[in-house]
């Protein structure tokens, strides 16, 4: 799973200057946007193991409170001068963020890392085939389903049903997700948006934390291994698709994400030893389809954006 920030949501640079810039810089932009989409998925197994230890609302604290500790050392975003209607945007910007990732990670706790993030991505998909309102994308949108239905073997008795459920409400709140990034990246300079609505969310989420994990996230190894998960699934993300956005296409960048649950069951497949049957391969084939050819639909009206959300 990735947070993706739109393209007025600027993420901040990691530590090293210019210098770290250029370096990263050198893989070239489709290097930078797929090792962010490797980072993402390999931190979501990564996750996945760390749950025995804190359970999923524990890893979800730990990630969020990681993650919005080191934004708001690196952004430094400014708290005056902001009007109720902006910091209304980014709370709810926070509690899409902290929802999208709570029901994700209970959804991995119970369902293969792969056709969770198949089943998630199903909600930006929406949202960008609602958004377009053309004829061929009723093409896209079965072939989504086509997936979804070979995925859950025609009624999804291979898959928890209530990781399944966690999974498509993780796609719904992913939408909310896209919609209230790009509204809060209107309102706040560069990544100050962001860093305030990851605060937002790691606080909120904080309560729930402690009352599932207790004093289990205390550990000194369970924080360390919370802080790699947050460093993986959020801020060297944010960073590498900020560098390859100033000079990749955004077109191609929503196509490159399209690929993320192919990563992810690799991911799964080389951490987690979970393996996909053909059908279940087959199924998350046609869902990045779909999610490419809705894409590419946008790129022909001259409307392509990062995120497939309509403007407000």
């Amino acid at each position: 799973m990735t947070a993706t920030p739109s393209t007025t949501t600027q993420a901040p640079v990691a530590a090293g200057g210019s210098g770290g810039q250029q370096r990263l810089g050198s893989f070239g932009p489709v290097g930078l946007v797929l090792a962010g989409c490797v980072s993402v998925q390999f931190g979501g197994a990564l996750a996945v193991t760390l749950m025995p230890r804190a359970g999923a609302p524990g890893v979800v604290t730990l990630r969020l409170l990681a993650a919005a500790i080191v934004l708001l050392l690196v952004c430094r975003p400014r708290l005056r001068g902001h009007s109720r209607a902006d910091w209304g945007t980014v709370v709810v910007f926070g509690v899409a963020m902290g929802a999208m990732n709570g029901l994700f990670y209970e959804a991995v706790s119970r369902i293969p890392l792969g056709p969770a993030v198949t089943l998630e991505v199903l909600g930006p998909l929406a949202l960008s085939v609602l958004a377009s309102r053309r004829a061929i994308n009723a093409v896209w949108a079965g072939l989504a389903l086509a997936g979804v239905f070979l995925l859950g073997g025609g009624g999804f008795g291979d898959l928890d049903p209530t990781g399944v459920a966690f999974a498509l409400g993780a796609g719904a709140m992913w939408a909310a997700y896209i919609v209230f990034s790009a509204r809060t990246g209107r309102r706040f300079p560069q990544a100050d948006g962001l860093a305030l609505a990851m605060a937002v969310a790691a606080l909120l989420f904080l309560p729930i934390g402690i009352a599932s994990a207790g004093t289990r996230l205390l550990n000194p190894t369970t924080i360390a291994l919370g802080s790699a998960v947050a460093l993986l699934s959020s801020v060297l993300p944010y960073t590498l698709e900020l560098l390859a956005l100033r000079r990749l296409p955004a077109s191609t960048f929503a196509i490159l994400m399209s690929l993320e649950p192919a990563i992810a069951a690799t991911a799964g497949f080389l951490i987690l030893d979970q393996s996909l049957s053909a059908t279940e391969a087959a199924a998350i084939a046609l869902v990045i389809a779909a999610s490419i050819g809705a894409v590419r639909t946008q790129v022909g009206r001259g409307k392509a954006r990062v995120e497939p959300a309509p403007e407000a």
